[in-house]
């Protein structure tokens, strides 16, 4: 299977600062990884989880949602939607996944005018202060968290696996070449 690309590359912004272009690169392929990850989900799927006390596909897209909201519209200062309008109409794998994109589009021209100053400013994250390209990078290592949390429940359904930075079991390529031995691990 192909991997979806709702954000294309022509869909990125050129940073103000180039010296954070690869900011706005890794959201938007980060995001296509999620919105890959979530269409191979049936919509009979989102009650599933897989123990007792984890969380249900249905409630990790929706955390996914709000909680990138948070990260935006709260600690980086981004205009955001009000919580209330984030979540989709309808319970359906399409509309969490259009959704996803609906909301992840906007961020980037806000992202692109950024500068250095304010990527190094320090604010308020919680609890603490950190700078905002932390919070950044904090936000994008949440988002991977919770999409290896609905592969982990795609194998369960013995559903087939995307392929996220290299081939999956499933997903393989020529070309492709994972490290899984001392040989390869020893290349230069």
């Amino acid at each position: 299977m192909q991997a979806s690309s709702p954000i294309p590359s022509s869909a990125v912004p050129a940073a103000a600062d180039p010296l954070f272009q690869h900011l706005l690169d890794t959201y938007a392929s980060e995001t296509n990884k999620v919105a890959d990850c979530w269409s191979r989900f049936q919509d009979a799927d989102l009650p599933f989880r897989p123990h007792a006390r984890s969380s249900s596909v249905l409630e990790i897209c929706k955390h996914q949602l709000l909680s990138e909201r948070r990260f935006f519209g709260e600690f980086l200062a981004f205009p955001e939607p009000p919580a209330n309008q984030v979540l989709p109409a309808s319970e359906t794998v399409k509309a969490y996944h259009d959704r996803l994109i609906e909301l992840a589009l906007p961020r980037l021209p806000v992202m692109a005018a950024k500068t250095q100053p304010w990527w190094l400013e320090t604010v308020p994250f919680f609890d603490v202060k950190r700078q905002r390209i932390w919070i950044f990078w904090r936000r994008v290592l949440h988002t991977a968290e919770h999409r290896t949390q609905l592969t982990v429940a795609l194998r369960l359904l013995e559903k087939p696996v995307p392929a996220i930075y290299g081939p999956s079991a499933d997903e393989r390529w020529a070309g492709a070449d994972p490290t899984t031995s001392v040989d390869a691990a020893g290349r230069k």
